[in-house]
């Protein structure tokens, strides 16, 4: 099977990891890529957001399947001219999408199928945001209503600062604040078999503590010991299986990733927001647990086979992920300062380091390109082995002026 993965971060280079791993893939690229993906795939330049050219691209490495692997560009449609040239893609048509591209559309669907989720309104105006936001009280959540690369949300007890995140966006989904801890839960599926993966925990906050301002995410861990029994089926009775029902029947069929962002409220598991791609970080955890070869299951889903697919295998263990971010992220992220290290942090096998924002140059060096740099991941017998073991990997390599959260899986390796 030839595979082209479309994207250049941590999570398309945890994809071709696990592709590179698989003995079904005999050929492996990716477009862009990165530094570090082009350790383990062919990297090609492309516009991701460019339908025909991903397709032109596609056409001429003869891809068995496409994987596209960043939000951008399956809201943009790119999977459309591939699925018109007969070319089987995992991920969603720009409909289906839209399941993350708006956090409108996203209730409304959610509406439909009696998914739980936090009660809201869609405000467009300031007069709106300010009835929203005193209808619920603090703290308040204020959402961008489209994409945000993962910085579109804003939580806090400052009614003038979630009046101002309301103005700053345009149209703004303002929900009631969901108490409890986060999950975040993946299932692969084909419009109408939906297959649960093993849930996961990430860290939104830059610092410690869950303090300082929101990113992408700076880390993550699985399993979560501290889940109910039964978290999974009960996810995928109330929340995954209607959601992709309620799509197929409107006439939008999901096909790809949907990830399930779920706070495990005081009243019940509650939505928190759909995404149509897998999650960064937590799918450098989750694919670090998969022994099931991947190509398979993705391509399977792509051509409406998941049904037919034997039950997903996983690692009894655990996996941790560190993000390691340039100085000034989120704010203003420093690029192009030379990292080393990267060898010594993989020394042992049971770490690797997924390349994020990295770039090389003329001489082969490998340099920051992004906010978030590197994930540097670890699998072992538990959360406080795997832990060790990432922290340990951070500490090999140097970037000047990054910085990293130190407590990533620290309550939950204790449990």
């Amino acid at each position: 099977m030839k595979v082209l993965v479309i994207g250049g971060g941590a999570r398309e280079h945890a994809l071709c990891r696990s592709l590179s791993q698989d003995p079904a893939v005999t050929e492996l690229h990716c477009a862009p890529g990165n530094a570090g993906i082009a350790q383990v795939a062919t990297v090609h330049p492309v516009d991701q957001l460019d339908g025909a050219e991903v397709t032109a691209l596609a056409r001429r490495l003869a891809a068995d399947l496409v994987v596209i692997g960043p939000e951008a560009p399956l809201v943009a449609g790119v999977a459309e001219p591939l699925r018109a040239a007969s070319i089987p893609v995992f991920g969603p048509s720009a409909e289906a999408a839209r399941l993350e591209g708006s956090k409108a559309f996203a209730k409304d669907v959610m509406a439909g199928a009696g998914v739980p989720t936090a009660r809201s309104y869609v405000c467009t105006t300031a007069e709106e945001a300010a009835e929203a936001l005193d209808a619920f009280g603090a703290p308040y959540v204020v959402k961008d209503d489209g994409l945000a690369a993962g910085k579109g949300v804003v939580v806090t007890s400052d009614r003038a600062a979630a009046l101002a995140h309301a103005a700053s966006c345009g149209q703004v989904v303002i929900e009631e604040y969901l108490d409890g801890p986060e999950v975040s839960l993946f299932a692969i599926t084909d419009g109408t078999t939906v297959l649960p993966l093993v849930p996961a925990q990430d860290f939104k906050r830059a610092l410690d503590g869950d303090e300082g301002p929101n990113t992408g995410g700076m880390g993550a861990y699985s399993p979560l010991p501290w889940a109910p029994e039964g978290l999974v089926e009960e996810v995928l009775r109330t929340v995954l299986q209607p959601t992709v029902d309620e799509l197929r029947h409107r006439g939008t069929p999901f096909s790809g990733l949907l990830y399930a962002g779920l706070a495990l409220t005081s009243r019940g598991t509650r939505v928190i927001e759909f995404n149509a791609r897998f999650g960064d970080p937590e799918t450098q955890v989750v694919l670090a647990r998969l022994q099931t070869p991947l190509a398979g299951v993705l391509l399977a889903a792509a051509q409406g086979a998941l049904a037919e697919l034997e039950p997903l295998r996983w690692d009894e263990g655990a996996a941790v992920t560190v993000v390691i971010a340039s100085e000034g992220y989120p704010a203003a992220p420093r690029t192009g300062d030379p990292i080393e290290g990267l060898a010594e942090a993989e020394a042992d096998g049971s770490v690797h380091v997924l390349h994020a924002g990295t770039r090389a140059d003329e001489d082969g060096r490998v340099l920051s390109a992004g906010g978030r740099v590197l994930s540097v991941t670890a699998t072992g017998r538990d959360l406080a082995e795997a832990r060790t073991r990432a922290y340990q990997g951070v500490g090999r390599i140097t970037l000047k002026g990054a910085h990293h959260r130190t407590d990533i899986a620290l309550k939950a390796a204790r449990q």
